[in-house]
């Protein structure tokens, strides 16, 4: 069985592929490599080996890497996450890692004055700098979150009844973060090289616009949610009045028109495939969320 180690290991990603991992192989065939041991004693009670280090730390993460087989390389959230992504993998190569994944963003155009520009040209440089390094590699390219649903609405969607976002009419097919992770964990336990080499789009099985989004949240909680579409730069105006920092307002301005362009829209059934199972739908997910409001 392969030696395998995880980073971002207490992020919600991460957390969740160790999770799955534990269910499917023993614990000491699993390490991870975090910024803080103390918040992974959770894992280490159950035997996952722990290590300190950073992505820019290129000496921890050699030495994280002895006598690793595979690397789930989590995309980190730095401004120079490009550099560090390429400390990583220049470690894990020095080090004899033989796979390395990495979660990286679904997109149908690489376009450099794309709405999310400032967030797909790390990722498109780490994807290059991968496919380039000799290990061999499996690019996952994760759709949106379905977990982000409720932020890009609001946290007082059930107050307001609107969600105000210039997305348009564009559709998603959002998937949750647990699928993508359980999927990555399936991929990290394979041993037949189906997946090496490939990049793998991965997105839920339907895509969805918010206006749809509205009336379930509707139908779960009993109350009347309308969706409103501004132009950009009232939406912006508006967040940033709220006391929204200009950095954020921007974030969810980028991804909305990224959305209303259909950037997020394509279904393909890799999810459902490397599952082996129906991914969670956008209203099991949002029943959950919003069904003990």
């Amino acid at each position: 069985m392969s030696k395998i180690l995880v980073t971002g290991a207490t992020g919600h990603l991460g957390t969740a592929v160790i999770e799955f991992l534990l269910k499917k192989t023993d614990a000491s065939n699993i390490s991870i490599l975090v910024r803080d041991a103390e918040k992974a004693e959770k894992f280490k009670a159950k035997g996952v080996t722990i290590h300190v280090g950073d992505y820019d730390n290129s000496e921890a993460l050699l030495k994280a890497f002895e006598g690793v087989d595979k690397v789930y390389l989590v995309s980190g959230l730095a401004h120079n996450r490009g550099e560090q992504h390429e400390k990583v993998i220049n470690a894990a190569k020095e080090a004899g890692v033989k796979q390395i994944l990495y979660t990286s963003f679904q997109r149908k155009t690489e376009a450099a004055d794309s709405p999310i520009g400032f967030i797909a040209e790390s990722h498109l440089y780490t994807e290059k700098v991968l496919k380039a390094s000799g290990v061999t590699y499996t690019i996952l390219q994760h759709g949106l979150y379905a977990d982000v649903i409720p932020m890009f609405a609001g946290e007082h969607l059930l107050q307001s009844k609107t969600i105000y976002l210039p997305a348009g009419e564009g559709k998603t097919a959002f998937a949750t973060r647990e699928d993508f992770a359980e999927t990555g964990a399936n991929i990290l336990l394979d041993e037949t090289g189906k997946f090496d080499n490939q990049s793998i789009e991965l997105s839920g099985s339907a895509a969805i616009s918010f206006t749809e989004i509205a009336a379930i949240i509707s139908k779960v909680t009993g109350e009347t949610i309308s969706y409103v579409n501004p132009p950009v730069s009232e939406f912006i105006e508006t967040l940033t009045n709220a006391g929204a920092p200009a950095e954020i307002a921007g974030l969810v301005a980028g991804f909305s028109q990224a959305i209303g362009l259909g950037e997020f829209e394509a279904t393909n059934g890799e999810l459902e495939n490397i599952l082996g199972r129906k991914p969670a739908t956008v209203e099991e997910y949002l029943t959950g969320v919003y069904g003990k409001a």
